[in-house]
């Protein structure tokens, strides 16, 4: 039987000050799901709960280092985001989203557990700023790609799938085994076929079409 510490989630807090380090700590601390670690072993951890007073230039400096180095799920702890900067926090990993004044015990432990398993949380404010995102794509998007009946293939489809969670080309690259270079060729021969621009793009015609 494998051991209780074996199956806790690893997680890294990083905080704007050290009051809210020991509030988030004393959260995910409440029950027995989860193991802190030091930030200096975020390359060990399976979460990131990053809870800043506010997304501002710094902080998004360090996501996308972060990012680019550890590529783990992030659970945003913040009250306030704009929508360019939910955006950029996305493409950062950042998977759940939890407003400071809501993070309670259960809530934040969810989010984590989810974040974990390859899931998210997002609030309903935040969500419709990801929609007015995607209609936004699906308004510049040429006539051709709206046609619902272009086919896909599975590996099509889980590509789409793993672009709408946010993986990176070497993330998506681990998930099917293969290489690097192999998944670019199939994202930009999929953007072809689809006559389509960017990922973005890709990701509002699966969303609209019903394909993820």
């Amino acid at each position: 039987m494998r051991s209780t510490q074996s199956r806790r989630v690893r997680v890294v807090i990083e905080a704007s000050d050290p009051i809210t380090h020991a509030s988030v700590l004393s959260r995910l601390e409440a029950g027995d799901e989860f193991t802190v670690l030091s930030p200096s072993d975020c390359a060990e951890a399976d979460v990131v709960v990053l809870a800043p007073d506010r997304l501002d230039a710094d902080v998004l400096f360090a996501m996308r280092r972060s990012a680019s180095e550890n590529r783990k799920p992030v659970v945003l702890v913040i009250d306030h985001i704009s929508e360019s900067e939910l955006l950029a926090a996305v493409e950062c990993h950042a998977v759940a989203i939890v407003p400071r004044q809501a993070a309670t015990t259960s809530r934040l432990s969810r989010c984590v557990s989810d974040a974990a398993a390859g899931g998210g949380v997002m609030p309903p404010d935040v969500l419709e700023q990801l929609l007015r995102h995607v209609e936004h794509v699906q308004r510049e998007m040429p006539s051709p790609c709206r046609n619902p009946t272009a086919e896909l293939t599975s590996r099509d489809t889980d590509i789409l799938r793993m672009l709408a969670r946010g993986l990176d080309t070497a993330q998506i690259a681990d998930e099917l085994c293969y290489t690097v270079p192999t998944v670019k060729n199939l994202i930009s021969s999929l953007l072809v076929r689809l006559t389509l621009r960017n990922r973005s793009q890709a990701v509002a015609y699966a969303i609209q079409t019903g394909a993820i």
